[in-house]
């Protein structure tokens, strides 16, 4: 096949060997340790008394909780049961964020280059192994950017419509695990309106038969995209609904958010790991989730961003509004706006005390920025396209020399974690 064709080539079958290693890698060894670490410490707990339905943990929303409580129902309270369900919607999450780069950008390399960083960058397989909402929430809404997308290359409205469909429930789903990504929920609903406007005007955008999907007008788009999401959104706080004791009432939503808002603000204790937004983006200060001697060894986790991959990321950032604006790489722009407005959130948040697993999604968004970089450095004939590979090379090398402390790896001795520690604001 000539390059072009190759290049334009769906990449599904690399794509899910990657998610394959990955969700092994992520699956070996995760009920160690065998007990609590980091948040777990709440969300577990709040998991248990849910089955009880005994009010918990009434800060977050109920849908991580309620993954988390029913793998303790199915198969028992143990550390399998409890870190299952991230694991799973983190493998589910990398594939899903492979099939979003794909059908946005259509470039083969680009779509590939995406899954591998991802699936690098440290913080997507750490917040994998561990039971927190994070994971869950993250997950569902690569599945419903996802799903939008592909609706939008879809060929027959039918198709388009169940993709809609799709999206607005892995949204409603996302929304209902943890707030974080409330910025990209949001995307697919502006993104049709803006091909809306752009093909027909602000004038005429109810126009008939207008796309950016054929035969889905502007209105049923904002059920599927909108008002979808939001009662998916409240039908996951049933079970808040049969609490014997402050049970949610059906119509009391605005109430049940402003104790949720209090609950989060309420925390202001300042806390050794707590991080500014400008501190995650230069990878300068982690968390340490775990260092001690349990299940019969020293073990360490880190929560840190790959320092190859999370700070080639920022020219790329660089890069990719250069090339919205000079060469109109929408694909390009796209993500970078994912990735600001997940960041805008927590900088102008009012949440007192923040952690660097927040930039979660932003760091996500980050590799596909970066990828689409390399790849318009791949399609250079000069040194930049050494650079590009070398690029690669070094994140997959950093993931695997970083392994031990973001795994709990059993350590030779106590202070080796200090191999690992290269800046002082890391211990």
């Amino acid at each position: 096949m000539p390059p072009a064709a190759r290049q334009n080539r769906d990449p599904l079958g690399w794509c899910l060997l990657v998610v394959v290693a990955f969700q092994a890698l992520v699956l070996w060894r995760i009920a160690i340790p065998s007990r609590y670490y980091f948040d777990e410490v709440h969300y577990v707990p709040a998991a248990l008394k849910l089955l009880e339905l005994i009010p918990a943990n009434r800060e977050h929303p109920l849908f991580g909780k309620e993954v988390i409580a029913g793998l303790i129902h199915l198969l028992g309270d143990r550390p399998l049961a409890w870190r299952l369900g991230p694991a799973l919607f983190g493998g589910l999450g990398l594939l899903a964020f492979a099939r979003l780069v794909w059908h946005v950008t259509q470039r083969r390399r680009a779509t590939i280059a995406a899954t591998v960083l991802l699936a690098t960058n440290f913080m997507w397989f750490i917040q994998s192994r561990i039971a927190m909402l994070d994971m869950i929430a993250a997950g569902l809404c690569m599945v419903g950017l996802w799903q939008f997308a592909a609706a939008l290359r879809a060929r027959r409205t039918g198709a388009a419509r169940l993709r809609l469909i799709a999206s607005g429930l892995a949204l409603g789903l996302s929304l209902g695990a943890k707030w974080s990504g409330a910025p990209a929920l949001m995307m697919p609903g502006l993104v049709f309106l803006a091909l809306r406007v752009h093909e027909t005007g602000p004038l005429r955008i109810g126009r008939k038969g207008a796309g950016p999907v054929k035969g889905v007008t502007l209105v049923e788009a904002a059920l599927w995209l909108g008002l979808f999401p939001l009662a998916v959104y409240w039908a996951t706080y049933l079970p808040a609904m049969f609490y014997p004791h402050h049970a949610v009432a059906p119509l009391g939503v605005i109430e049940q958010h402003e104790l949720m808002v209090r609950l989060q603000d309420s925390v202001k204790k300042p806390h050794p790991y707590r991080t500014f937004w400008y501190q995650w983006v230069v990878d300068w200060r982690g968390i340490w989730y775990l260092f001690e001697n349990v299940d019969g060894a020293q073990r360490g986790v880190v929560m840190l961003g790959n320092p190859v991959s999370m700070l080639a990321g920022l020219p790329a950032l660089a890069w990719g509004l250069w090339a919205a604006l000079c060469r109109r790489r929408w694909d390009v722009l796209f993500f970078a706006v994912l990735y600001a407005l997940c960041l805008v959130m927590w900088i102008v948040n009012g949440k007192p005390v923040q952690f660097y697993y927040h930039y979660l999604l932003p760091g996500a968004f980050l590799m596909a920025s970066l990828a689409l970089a390399l790849d318009a450095l791949w399609d250079r004939r000069d040194r930049w396209r050494a650079a590009a590979t070398g690029t690669m090379a070094l994140s997959v090398a950093m993931f695997a020399l970083f392994y031990p402390i973001i795994s709990a790896w059993p350590l030779p001795f106590k202070s080796a974690y200090n191999f690992w520690m290269w800046l002082p604001s890391w211990r």
